[in-house]
């Protein structure tokens, strides 16, 4: 079965600008895909329809059901998100306190989402953390922080916008071995070719807001040409 599956997605910002153009492909369960592409090309604009935060033309499913208008709600907490900059996840005055937003605003009682918070907190390695101010963490701790506001609902997809951004190499060698550690299906926007075959095992590139590979990580990677046309080299 299939985890996400994007058909035909259109979306044109309200000034008049065309970001993605028909843009299809499925992301299987427990698959892990790599979503390259030069600045502009529509990453973060796809990336954002994943969960509902915005709605363009087209279909997405989310484990077979449509994301709507009446159906948002339920399945953004299936589809975890953790933006390029984590400061714009992270604006609670304590860590435990952005970890425990979600389960709160989906109605889970205040205690239940206390537990389940410092359990996401203890799967990145943060709990010790958790009543510090999020402001005071290093790149590298926010970063393990924003990963787990989206664990902590369980989501089915894991969601990630540029990960390794701003982090130096141990940063780096501690994310991705975190990422391996989390059994589920994930999408990877990045312009790390690295990051990508370390943690993939297919890619999509997109620019202009049109898919224009997709396939294995090794084949995609290896096509000296396409990654120079597409600014990827």
């Amino acid at each position: 079965m299939n985890a996400i599956e994007v058909r035909d997605l259109t979306y044109r910002y309200p000034g008049g600008a065309e970001a993605l153009r028909g843009v299809s492909f499925d992301l299987r369960e427990g698959e892990s895909l790599a979503l390259l592409g030069p600045n502009g090309a529509g990453k973060s604009t796809l990336i954002l329809h994943l969960n509902g935060v915005l709605m363009g033309q087209g279909e997405i499913r989310v484990g077979g059901e449509s994301i709507t208008r009446r159906s948002v709600r339920q399945l953004r907490g299936r589809v975890g998100l953790v933006f390029a900059n984590p400061d714009d996840q992270l604006f609670m005055p304590s860590v435990i306190e952005d970890v425990a937003f979600l389960p709160l605003n989906l109605g889970l009682p205040p205690e239940r989402a206390r537990e389940r918070a410092m359990a996401a907190l203890a799967a990145v390695g943060m709990a010790g953390h958790a009543g510090r101010p999020p402001q005071n963490l290093s790149s590298g701790e926010k970063r393990r922080v924003a990963l787990a506001t989206v664990l902590v609902m369980d989501a089915d997809v894991l969601v990630l916008d540029e990960p390794t951004s701003g982090l130096d190499p141990r940063g780096r060698r501690q994310l991705v071995e975190l990422l391996r550690s989390i059994p589920c299906a994930r999408i990877i926007a990045t312009h790390d070719l690295g990051l990508a075959r370390d943690l993939c095992t297919r890619a999509i590139v997109l620019d202009a807001g049109r898919i224009v590979a997709n396939g294995p990580i090794d084949v995609v990677l290896g096509d000296a040409d396409l990654l120079q046309a597409h600014g990827l080299s």
